[in-house]
Formats: C-alpha cells, sequence, structure tokens
C-alpha cells in the first residue's frame, strides 16, 4: 500500500500494539485496501529487536484479525453478493450460467482457494468474500479460513521474528510472485474456458441441480 507510509505503521504499532495488528488485519481481510501483512511482519521485526511486543500475541492478534476479517467478508458475499450479482451481474458479463460455473468451482476446489489465498496479494482481501458470493459452506470455510490464517500469520510472524528487517525484503516479493502465479494460473484457465465454454457451463449446471436436488430430498425427508 503505497499510501500507508512505514512510519505510520510504526506510529500505530508504537501506540496501540496488538488492536492495532488484530484490527488492520481484519480490515485488510473484510475487503479494506489495508497493508495487514506489512503490518504483521513490522510488527514481528519489533518483537525480535526491541523486544516491546511479544512474538506468540503478535501471531496470535494477526491470526485473529485474519480469521474475523475472513469471516466478515464471506457473510457479507453470501448475504448480499447473489442479489447484487442477479440484479447487475450482466453488465460484467455473469449470467445466470456463469455464476453456476463460479459455485460449482468453489464447490470443488473453494477449500483450497480461501487457504492459498491468504498468501497471495490482492486475492488475500478477496477470496473470502468470492467464498460467500459462490455458495462455499459454512464449515468447509470455517475450517480453512481458520488454517489459512493460522499458518499465515505463523509464517509471516516467525519470519520477521528471526529475520528481522530482511524479511521486508522477502515478504512482499514473495506477495507478489504469488499473485503473478495466480494470474498466469487465470490467464490458462480463462483459455480454457473459453475453448470449452460451452461444456463447462452444462457440466456446471447439472452439477448443481444434482446439488440442488440432493438438498431438497435431504430437507423433505
Amino acid at each position: 500500500m503505497g499510501f500507508i507510509s512505514a512510519e505510520w505503521i510504526d506510529h500505530i504499532l508504537a501506540s496501540y500494539g496488538y488492536a492495532a495488528i488484530a484490527l488492520i488485519v481484519m480490515l485488510e481481510s473484510a475487503g479494506i485496501p489495508l497493508p495487514g501483512e506489512t503490518t504483521l511482519v513490522s510488527a514481528a521485526v519489533y518483537a525480535g529487536t526491541r523486544h516491546v511486543l511479544d512474538i506468540e500475541l503478535v501471531i496470535a492478534a494477526a491470526a485473529t484479525g485474519a480469521i474475523v476479517g475472513d469471516n466478515i467478508g464471506y457473510w457479507a458475499g453470501r448475504q448480499f453478493g447473489d442479489a447484487v450479482l442477479s440484479r447487475w451481474g450482466h453488465l460484467i458479463g455473469l449470467d445466470a450460467r456463469k455464476r453456476a460455473l463460479g459455485r460449482y468451482l468453489f464447490a470443488r476446489h473453494g477449500g483450497k482457494i480461501v487457504f492459498f489465498g491468504r498468501f497471495v496479494a490482492l486475492l488475500r482481501a478477496l477470496a473470502a468474500l468470492l467464498a460467500g458470493v459462490n455458495g462455499l459452506p459454512p464449515l468447509k470455510f470455517v475450517i480453512y479460513n481458520a488454517a489459512g490464517g493460522i499458518v499465515w500469520a505463523t509464517v509471516f510472524g516467525l519470519g520477521g521474528y528471526l529475520l528481522g528487517e530482511t524479511i521486508h525484503r522477502i515478504a512482499g516479493p514473495i506477495g507478489w510472485a504469488a499473485l503473478a502465479v495466480a494470474l498466469m494460473f487465470a490467464v490458462v484457465f480463462w483459455r480454457y474456458y473459453k475453448h470449452h465454454e460451452e461444456r463447462l457451463l452444462a457440466q456446471a449446471e447439472f452439477a448443481m441441480a444434482a446439488f440442488e436436488g440432493r438438498r431438497r430430498n435431504a430437507s423433505d425427508s
């Protein structure tokens, strides 16, 4: 986040400590563009070099913020996403069939998207919202979200604590490299999708119709 300086982060950490870590990470995870990962790494460096913060509490605060923020984004997407897309989705090319494909993909791979999205720049703020919009089951989301938040906070927290300022030169490139890989995968998938569009849409419609049928049968029995 270029519009937020390292000095601002230092001031916030010095003034509010663990609460600042949890709040900034939570807001980023809920979809607001704030430097959650940079805040975590800076706090971990503080804990390792200045000993004004405890690394265990830094990791706990970041993991808590990540999990809570992702849940806010998930439930917002789950409550409002389908209605918004049903009304306005056609403006960006998301008709009912393509929304069904999104739900189908999240039904098959949503857990992996939520877990690994935590480590990808930009996707970190969107994965939970997309999971909610595409109807990833709540229990599955909670499990993969908690696992991703805890592993992410532990990896970058311990990295900052053990490596000091060096982690700043590593963490950013890792996140952007992961984003580059994700974008390359998205391009490959898009080309594959356009080449097999009708078959994939029909497959998604069939799978989701079968799922809805099983769910209705289960509720009636």
